[in-house]
């Protein structure tokens, strides 16, 4: 059985970060407002858990899930090396909504699907996500809804896809940017930019002094 919690009213707000403090670190599954989308997750090194994730959404491993993170300075220990250009970008845009795709450190105990040693991670511009993020740790969040129906903006869209799937949703009310982030993989030899949202090509071709052209080849 769901429970929703409106993240609006200060109280059950309160409630309701517990509530999904406690799903989360029990292996259950939550949803989550975000500054681009709203995004199902849970402990990213809860391997049972992510599965569950991707049952929920009816998703193979070839499509791993993304990590959200509570703050800039947990990724050193998610990634293998962090190359300047990703850290430049980090500074121009977290939190908000841009995310990266870099090598993650092989010592990592957990398994988000068919990465091929890569990880896509972004810190989120929303307060209750970042609440929620600075107690659990790291989450595999992914879009809130089944793959192939369009993402959800609001937590009713999340719940009429999803249902009882999930084991806390929290209401923060409708997603402000209502468009998926912007995903820059800097795990090779030069940026590329494999998909343009919240953030244009031309924002993280200044940051990085290069010609967008060159990040969508």
């Amino acid at each position: 059985m769901s429970i929703v919690f409106d993240c609006n009213d200060p109280q059950s707000r309160s409630a309701g970060i517990r509530a999904a403090v406690g799903a989360a670190k029990a292996g259950r599954l939550v949803v989550v407002p975000t500054d681009t989308l709203y995004g199902v997750g849970c402990d990213a090194f809860d391997s049972d858990a992510v599965g569950s994730l991707l049952a929920a959404k009816h998703r193979g491993r070839d499509m791993p899930v993304p990590v959200l993170v509570g703050s800039w300075q947990s990724i050193d220990g998610l990634v293998l090396s962090v190359p300047q250009a990703a850290r430049d970008l980090i500074e121009a845009f977290w939190p908000g909504g841009l995310s990266l795709v870099v090598r993650q450190a092989p010592s990592l105990a957990w398994d988000l699907g068919d990465t091929d040693g890569t990880v896509m991670l972004r810190m989120p511009l929303h307060p209750v996500a970042i609440e929620l993020l600075r107690e659990v740790g790291p989450m595999a969040v992914s879009s809130a809804n089944v793959s192939g129906r369009p993402p959800a903006t609001t937590a009713d869209e999340a719940r009429e896809q999803l249902g009882d799937e999930i084991s806390v949703y929290l209401d923060g009310g409708p997603a402000p940017a209502a468009q998926a982030s912007t995903i820059v993989d800097v795990s090779g030899a030069e940026p590329r930019i494999l998909r343009e949202g919240a953030i244009t090509a031309e924002a993280v071709a200044e940051v990085l002094d290069v010609d967008p052209a060159a990040l969508r080849g």
